[in-house]
């Protein structure tokens, strides 16, 4: 199975538990991998085969843009199913990241995989 991927997406929402997370927005990046044969696609040169990144990247922004999550465990598995469901994808591997959730850490956040990744 082929790997199309999304690195570095940067969206802003409201995620969190604290007051003060509930109403300032902070910024999530998203590594998105997804497996997705692409062998008709290159065969044929046609969109109608490929999976259009473009247009995923464009539904997790809207979705994740107007979310208002407690918990990244709930914003990641939200993307997961919706990339999953909606576009036909039968393995999905997302890092979500935090920056900040943590003052002593570059990072925090969560990995997750979806579905099975067929070779």
């Amino acid at each position: 199975m082929d790997i199309i991927f999304l690195g570095g997406l940067e969206i802003e929402t409201i995620i969190g538990i604290y007051d003060w997370e509930r109403v300032a927005k902070q910024t999530v990046i998203l590594d998105i991998e997804m497996a997705f044969d692409i062998q008709k696609a290159a065969e044929t040169d046609d969109i109608q085969y490929a999976l259009d990144y473009k247009t995923v990247s464009q539904r997790i922004v809207s979705f994740v843009e107007a979310s208002q999550f407690l918990l990244v465990e709930k914003l990641i598995s939200e993307i997961a199913d919706i990339i999953r469901s909606e576009f036909n994808v039968p393995w999905v591997r997302i890092t979500l990241n935090k920056k900040g959730a943590i003052s002593a850490a570059k990072d925090v956040g969560i990995i997750i995989e979806r579905g099975e990744k067929k070779s």
